[in-house]
């Protein structure tokens, strides 16, 4: 093995040496845990960045990484491939844009934050590296235990209280994994994800319900955190209520749901799973068409950008499981380029958020909501200036709400339309769940891309109108104070989603590649079971 190789737990083990690092200063020693925590963020993004260029060139066949030289099935495995790469450059480069709008005042309103938020990093980068259900187990509980913290960071009647309902709820969820998991273990023996794709094919006809229900029900603990419906209703109030750097990670919290879907459905439920084949893809599609009419809505129905914002994801995730439910290579490719572009976005925008609502008051909000709705009794005609300077911070906050609007609806010439585009092209002209018939294209695809197109007009209607209010025509004429570092991550996050512009068609081919691994998993399966132990030795002793 060489050094490179090793790289592979470093997006696990940094984190937790800095979180353990940090637990030895106090508060007094704040310049310096702010210091080890961006040292160790940005860290992460160089190793991040180096493992998805090593997934490229070893691809097809990801790299295995046995933790103490035991081999799979029986020992720890994590498993590098282009999906698990692009999840950690992701959840990094979100990191770094949270925690540097988070050090300007954020981190000051708890204490032990920069080590609550590097644990949330360890847990999400053990979960998209590990190999075996048991350690997604642990990884997704060391993620929940460090959200549950941030949930609760800073102060307020309407934080503690949703922060507290998001507690019970993925409690909740964390027990339907142990039950689902349990019963999974007990049909087929392992919980090693490559081990379980070869022995499902060959569990007993009389075993295979007991089967399916513990995937149905492990099934049901990452809808939960994916936010489908109706196991949403935990999400807007939460993420609304968070703080700004708090929320914009959760952004990534969200997918880790998605992450697994994508994983295991076609591992477990692939074309070689032999009476299984396909458990479970109809409840993702129609749930998914249902999560998108329900966030569509929630976004036209939103008065505040943080409900708006909460409702968008819930728009990204209703897309996401219908690409998933609909078992097609061509959509899965568009939905990792969606999700990309959305979760840069949305995290962007509830950065934003709280730049914007700094300088309103919240009676003004209400009596421009009421004016909106009955309109102004008052006919006074009053002399109006020609023309009206605006300052410039609100010319930058406008424009980066101008593009933020523009990638949430999905027009052009950003990375929002080129996902919605590439989406739509894989619903008409591929092989999905509900498959194009020789009559046409099956009514429930036409469904799918009418949501898709609508949830695009809900964006407009409720982002013109926030705009209007915010910008346009505010009633308190506040010039909320911004500094240079709060805004610097927002238009980084956004010029990431520009660059993804540029460069679509090598990151589309990336997300094609990564589509058609994911789809034949034969190459997983078989790297995973055969590497061999570094200091293994062979019947002949060598």
């Amino acid at each position: 093995m060489t050094w490179q190789s090793h790289l592979i737990v470093m997006p696990i083990v940094l984190p937790l040496v800095t979180a353990a690092v940090l637990l030895l200063f106090d508060e007094r020693n704040r310049r310096l845990k702010m210091a080890i925590n961006v040292i160790s963020v940005v860290l992460q993004i160089a190793i991040a960045i180096e493992l998805m260029i090593m997934a490229i060139e070893k691809a097809p066949e990801p790299m295995v990484y046995l933790i103490g030289d035991w081999p799979a099935p029986f020992g720890i495995v994590l498993v590098l491939d282009r999906l698990a790469a692009l999840m950690l450059v992701l959840t990094s480069v979100l990191g770094l844009a949270s925690l540097s709008f988070a050090l300007a005042n954020w981190y000051k309103a708890s204490p032990n934050f920069h080590t609550i938020f590097q644990l949330l990093l360890m847990g999400l980068n053990g979960a998209f590296l590990t190999g075996d259900l048991f350690n997604l187990f642990v990884f997704f509980e060391v993620m929940l235990a460090a959200s549950y913290g941030l949930a609760l960071h800073g102060s307020g009647v309407a934080r503690v209280k949703a922060g507290m309902h998001y507690i019970v709820i993925n409690l909740v969820a964390s027990s339907l994994f142990l039950i689902g998991v349990s019963l999974i273990y007990g049909v087929t023996g392992t919980l090693n994800m490559a081990d379980l794709a070869q022995r499902i094919p060959d569990v007993a006809a009389q075993d295979r319900m007991l089967l399916e229900t513990g995937a149905a029900i492990l099934g049901i603990a990452f809808l939960i955190k994916a936010g489908m419906w109706p196991l949403n209703f935990w999400l807007t109030p939460t993420y609304s209520a968070a703080a700004a750097p708090v929320a914009a990670i959760f952004a990534v919290m969200t997918k880790v749901g998605i992450y697994v879907l994508l994983r295991l459905s076609p591992l477990m439920f692939g074309i070689s799973s032999g009476a299984s084949y396909g458990f479970g893809n109809h409840w993702l599609y129609f749930g998914g068409m249902v999560t998108l009419t329900f966030g569509l809505i929630g976004v036209v129905a939103s008065q505040a950008m943080g409900r708006l914002a909460s409702y968008s994801i819930l728009v990204s995730s209703g897309t996401l499981l219908a690409a998933i439910g609909s078992g097609n290579t061509a959509m899965t490719a568009a939905a990792l380029f969606y999700m990309v572009s959305s979760t840069l976005t949305i995290a962007a925008f509830f950065l934003l958020i709280e730049l914007v609502e700094r300088g309103q008051d919240a009676a003004a909000n209400v009596l421009a909501v009421t004016m909106e709705a009955y309109g102004d009794e008052e006919d006074e005609e009053e002399e109006e200036e020609v023309g009206t300077l605006l300052p410039a911070t609100l010319a930058v906050l406008g424009l980066c709400f101008a593009i933020c609007a523009i990638l949430l609806i999905g027009l052009p010439p950003f990375s929002g339309f080129i996902a919605k585009f590439v989406i739509l092209s894989a619903i008409l002209n591929g092989n999905h769940i509900a498959p194009n018939t020789a009559a046409g294209i099956d009514p429930s695809s036409w469904v799918l891309v009418g949501l898709i197109l609508l949830s695009g007009l809900s964006a407009l209607i409720a982002m013109t109108r926030t705009g209007i209010r915010t910008f346009w025509a505010s009633l308190e004429g506040n010039v909320p104070r911004v500094l240079v570092r709060e805004i610097v991550p927002v238009g980084a996050l956004l010029l990431v989603c520009l660059s993804l512009t540029f460069a679509a068609g090598p990151v589309m081919r990336y997300m094609e590649a990564t589509a058609h691994y994911l789809h034949t998993p034969e190459q997983y399966i078989q790297s995973v079971i055969n590497t061999p132990r570094v200091g293994g030795k062979t019947e002949n002793g060598k």
